[in-house]
C-alpha cells in the first residue's frame, strides 16, 4: 500500500470517530494514532460531554495512545485528524514527540499548523514533526459544515 492510500484509510478510520462525535452531538472531529503500522488509539471531541475545553480529539488520542503504549513519548507516531489542529493540540503534539501529522479540513479561525498560525515554522522548537494536509479534505469539511448548518437550522426553528 502507497502512503498515500494509508493515509486515506487512516483517515477514513478519523472521519468513523468523528461520526460518533456527532452522534453524541459533538462538534465532528475525529482522530486516530497508528504506530508501527498498528492503530493503537482513537477519540473524538469530546469537549461539551465532559465540560473540558480541553477534550479536543487530539488531546484525547495523544493521552490513550500514551497509555497504551506505557510510555509519554509518542516517538515513530503518526496522529490523523478530521481537522487542522489548534495550538494546544500542536504543542500537545510536540511534547509527545509524534513523527507525523496528517490532518483533513483546514481551520482559518484556529488552525496552528498553515492556516492561521504556522507553529512548526518557529525556530528553536525542541521538537518538530513532519505533517501531510488536505487528505480527504473535502470530506472532512463537508462533515463540519453540515454539523453546523444543522446547529443553525435547529436554533432558527427554535426561534
Amino acid at each position: 500500500m502507497s502512503q498515500l492510500e494509508t493515509d486515506i484509510y487512516y483517515m477514513q478510520q478519523a472521519l468513523i470517530c468523528a461520526d460518533d462525535a456527532e452522534k453524541s452531538g459533538e462538534v465532528p472531529v475525529g482522530a486516530v494514532v497508528v504506530m508501527d503500522k498498528q492503530l493503537i488509539s482513537t477519540a473524538y471531541n469530546q469537549t461539551i460531554a465532559k465540560c473540558d475545553p480541553t477534550a479536543h480529539a487530539e488531546m484525547r488520542v495523544l493521552k490513550q495512545a500514551a497509555k497504551q503504549s506505557n510510555n509519554h513519548r509518542l516517538l515513530g507516531a503518526t496522529l490523523y485528524v478530521t481537522l487542522e489542529p489548534c495550538l494546544m493540540c500542536v504543542g500537545a503534539m510536540i511534547q509527545a514527540r509524534i513523527k507525523r501529522l496528517v490532518f483533513g479540513a483546514y481551520d482559518n479561525r484556529l488552525g496552528a499548523v498553515v492556516s492561521l498560525f504556522h507553529l512548526l515554522s518557529l525556530k528553536g522548537l525542541n521538537h518538530s514533526f513532519d505533517f501531510t494536509d488536505g487528505i480527504l479534505a473535502d470530506r472532512c469539511a463537508e462533515r463540519l459544515q453540515q454539523f453546523f448548518k444543522q446547529k443553525r437550522h435547529s436554533v432558527q426553528r427554535k426561534l
